[in-house]
């Protein structure tokens, strides 16, 4: 948790962008894995963490900027609850934390509200995620469906504040990168033919763990990496195969860590494998080298799907003129999602407030085929975190799907795709910093080109 003045500072900057009415926040619960004491790992919703710090179930918060008043509401512990949890601070010890001096029983909200309502007060509201967030919106507002009246007011206030990351948080994203980078280095240094794919994911997870860290997201860790989220880890590793894992960690504080390496089976890339997997480096560094602020990502993007044309043209799997190809999107058979996402308290940081917002800053987005995929598309700025992650991947559905359509059939010479239609994907991920001058990589270098990963094998 950072100082009960950050939490103060950030509710504060908050109330002044929105400018009147009630601003609702709905903390997550506890959720039954298959009964009620059973349940998942806990985990706050990011926007309540982001302004006040506590992650806790059973807690719902208003700020109430007509009358410059911030409200916790929850309930206080039992003894069953200190039999089975131990000693907990009480609900407004834990508001003190934050700068919150105003608690109410968590059942006080809805005449809270519904006073409000009464008086003519703005309730402002996020898109609901949760189930159990439709459901306190039908209580606490009479709001059947969620996403009708939701408030881009909040919403848009909401990403300006968080887009931009303090150094605070910079220090804990960094941290939790950090532990990510060993994650996928203890992966590359165990992996051997004839694991279980599950025996790798044990190894890298186990990793977070040590560390005190929980997981970011569920881990990738496959040698079927031409399916984008592959979370099957039953197969067997042969020789000759690709293993590609993403996988990140996630530290106390809430904060995200998200890279994906592509190994080996054997200690070196076949010639093939090394021609494909160095193309796919290439459209990385390039990319890098482009990050700066006021560039918008969407040409760096475009930027990384021309360097994968030039380099298939030069492998014979593609042909015509590069620029046309990106246009049309010949290269999605290849590369059929976006470049990177932002990166925070979130893995794909405010998603949940809508990605035509936090992406495109209200712009519309494309329904081309793999641009379509493309999260993040606006100017880049200082402060943000963002991942870098260019693929390819030969998937055969797709492949037989648009040879049999005679899709661009002008770039993609679909005879000599046939030779690669078992040899996967490749990813290689990093996470970014964009500075005043350009950008800074986040957390410990992974190995990247094939002699760096080769030398670690």
């Amino acid at each position: 948790m950072f100082s009960k003045e950050t939490y103060m500072q950030r509710r504060a900057l908050l109330k002044k962008t929105v400018g009147s009415g009630i601003l609702l926040f709905l903390g997550n619960d506890e959720h039954g894995l298959n009964y009620a004491d059973n349940a998942f790992r806990y985990r706050q919703d990011s926007t309540f963490l982001y302004y006040f710090g506590l992650a806790f179930s059973g807690l719902s918060a208003i700020i109430d900027i007509d009358e410059d008043k911030d409200v916790i509401f929850g309930d206080e512990l039992t003894i069953d609850h200190i039999v089975w949890m131990g000693t907990q601070p009480t609900l407004k010890e834990k508001s003190e934390l934050v700068g919150v001096t105003h608690t109410m029983p968590s059942d006080t909200i809805v005449s809270y509200l519904h006073k409000a309502a009464q008086k003519g007060q703005t309730i402002h509201y996020l898109p609901p995620y949760r189930a159990e967030h439709n459901l306190k919106l039908l209580e606490l507002l009479g709001i059947s469906v969620g996403h009708e009246k939701v408030s881009l007011d909040f919403i848009r206030a909401i990403i300006k504040q968080r887009s931009y990351k303090s150094q605070e948080e910079i220090v804990e994203i960094e941290k939790a990168c950090d532990i990510t980078a060993d994650m996928h280095i203890t992966a590359m240094k165990v992996l051997r033919p004839g694991m279980k794919e599950y025996e790798v994911a044990a190894a890298l997870e186990a990793v977070a763990a040590a560390a005190g860290a929980d997981l970011s997201f569920p881990t990738i860790a496959t040698i079927n990496g031409q399916t984008l989220h592959n979370h099957y880890h039953g197969n067997t590793v042969k020789p000759g195969d690709l293993f590609l894992i993403d996988a990140g960690a996630e530290v106390p504080m809430g904060y995200a860590g998200d890279m994906s390496s592509t190994i080996p089976a054997d200690k070196t890339f076949t010639l093939r494998q090394k021609e494909i997997y160095d193309l796919q480096v290439a459209m990385h560094l390039e990319s890098v080298k482009a990050l700066k602020p006021g560039i918008p990502f969407v040409d760096v993007y475009d930027l990384s799907a021309r360097v994968m044309v030039e380099g298939m043209k030069q492998l014979g799997l593609m042909k015509g003129d590069a620029d046309d190809a990106v246009r049309e999107g010949a290269h999605a058979l290849f590369y059929p999602h976006g470049l990177g996402h932002m990166m925070g308290l979130d893995v794909h940081d405010m998603e949940n407030l809508g990605e035509v917002w936090v992406g495109y800053d209200g712009k519309p987005k494309s329904t081309l085929f793999g641009r379509k995929s493309l999260r993040l598309a606006r100017p880049l700025e200082a402060g943000f975190v963002h991942t870098i992650e260019p693929g390819i991947y030969f998937i055969p559905e797709l492949i037989d799907l648009w040879k049999e359509e005679k899709r661009f059939v002008d770039f993609i010479n679909y005879d000599a795709v046939e030779a690669y239609k078992n040899f996967g994907g490749i990813r290689n991920e990093e996470d970014y910093l964009i500075t005043e001058t350009g950008a800074r990589r986040l957390g410990k270098k992974i190995p990247l080109t094939t002699d760096e990963v080769e030398a670690l094998r």
